[in-house]
């Protein structure tokens, strides 16, 4: 059996959808079809922190990031919030004055960029806190607030030797599920489909798009396909006898049901800057350091914990991440996590926000999730034209899936359509990595470009 489409998509996670909703909705493309074996959103878009930030010192990956913020804006508008989205902030946290000047330095590289105004606070009285609900449009740059008692007062909860916060404002999060569903119903109101299958194969003819082959024995005749496979995006660019620059990192989170209430509800996301002892006591550290299997407990891990509260399915829960291993690996279905995860993220967050001791005794029977950070060298994502006429790429996109997938979606579509491109187009080419050697690539890699 055999069908047609103007456009396929593979894929139909957060990438492959915004692909769909900007050229169905927004280009007014008919006939797109999504092919996916698992429901939509089911494989890791719908397992990260749901969060977005502007906060990006690389001009490209700032000027992309912020049209896609300025695209879920409008999304969240048009639907009334129905997204729930907002914009409560990324407050970045130490303990270490001697980190200050480093605070100041970063904001001032993103401000530098267009990333609105630092305001340095020396006491409480000029700074406003962010509104738990609601996008508050007119709150843009960053506050440095350097007032132990003003950072007491606003976040009881935290250590008492936090030193000093850094609020960036043009940060919150939304409610994937709601942001998928919402895509999905208008890319249908305008004839578009998902197609639960999987794409096996692709034929081509004088090097271009004619059709798909898929798992069920059918196919889609087509000119134009956009890879939009998230982790497996490597996978489906060998069927086009392609290799795709890039590379994974698991990422996992813990989900603790807030029983003790340690977090208010109303809280921003909150980021740990310092490197991180685990809390133990005297005892356990003896016992851990006596074992060369767990000495590695009482060890320094790297900065960067993070935590958000997250209300669903009638519980308040918060969540907390904490990528200590940034070792690359090939993705694996079902994802394996350490299962020591648990316990280091509970003992680290203890570090920051002392209350976490209430969940001390059953940290180990915490539920975990995550996915992967599907990575190019430098961790811009791949997006636009690849070898193949007709065939296109809407991948890479690491940890800022949700993000940018709005700016993502848009620009596919524009090069599918061939309308104009934005400026930061040429930085996310497939082709940007052309005539480099897998040692070149492995040098431009950094596990921490661009994430937290």
């Amino acid at each position: 059996m055999s069908n047609q489409a103007e456009i396929v998509i593979c894929g139909a996670g957060i990438a492959g959808v915004a692909a769909a909703y900007h050229l169905a909705v927004r280009r007014g493309v008919r006939n797109v079809v999504l092919v996916d074996e698992r429901p939509p959103l089911s494989l890791t878009s719908a397992y990260g922190t749901e969060a977005y930030r502007n906060w990006w010192p690389d001009l490209p990956m700032f000027r992309f990031i912020s049209r896609s913020i300025d695209l879920l804006e409008e999304l969240a508008a048009e639907s009334e919030n129905a997204v729930r989205m907002n914009r409560r902030g990324y407050v970045f946290l130490t303990g270490d004055r001697r980190r200050i000047p480093e605070l100041e330095k970063d904001a001032e590289a993103v401000t530098s960029l267009g990333g609105g105004a630092l305001r340095i606070h020396r006491d409480g009285s000029s700074y406003v806190p962010s509104q738990p609900e609601g996008l508050q449009s007119d709150l843009t740059g960053a506050d440095l607030v350097l007032d132990t008692e003003t950072i007491g007062r606003l976040f009881p909860f935290l250590a008492d030797d936090t030193a000093a916060m850094l609020h960036v404002r043009r940060c919150g999060w939304l409610d994937v599920p709601s942001l998928g569903r919402w895509m999905l119903d208008r890319i249908a109101s305008l004839g578009g489909r998902i197609v639960k299958d999987k794409i096996i194969g692709v034929d081509t003819r004088n090097n271009r798009i004619t059709g798909v082959r898929l798992a069920s024995g059918s196919s889609i005749e087509t000119g134009k396909l956009v890879l939009a496979a998230g982790p497996l995006v490597g996978e489906a660019g060998r069927m086009l006898d392609l290799d795709v620059p890039v590379f994974m990192e698991l990422h996992g989170k813990i989900i603790v049901e807030d029983t003790a209430c340690v977090l208010p509800p109303g809280a921003p996301m909150l980021i740990w800057t310092d490197p991180v002892e685990l809390v133990w006591d005297e005892e356990e550290r003896r016992r851990l350091s006596s074992s060369a299997d767990t000495h590695y407990l009482i060890e320094p891990f790297p900065a960067g914990l993070h935590i958000r509260p997250r209300f669903r399915d009638g519980k308040q829960t918060f969540l907390g991440i904490w990528t200590y291993d940034v070792a690359p690996r090939e993705a694996v279905f079902p994802l394996v996590f350490d299962p020591a995860y648990p316990v280091i993220v509970l003992r680290g967050l203890a570090r920051m926000i002392p209350g976490m001791r209430a969940y001390f005794d059953t940290s180990d029977a915490l539920p975990v999730d995550g996915g992967y950070y599907c990575k190019t060298p430098d961790n811009r994502p791949l997006i636009g034209p690849l070898p193949v006429e007709g065939a296109y790429i809407a991948g890479a996109l690491s940890g800022y899936g949700v993000m940018g997938s709005q700016a993502a979606g848009e620009l596919v579509a524009a090069h599918v359509t061939g309308a104009s491109l934005p400026d930061y187009a040429q930085s996310f080419s497939f082709n940007r990595f052309g005539g480099l050697s897998d040692a070149d690539m492995a040098d431009m890699r950094s596990a921490t470009s661009g994430q937290l």
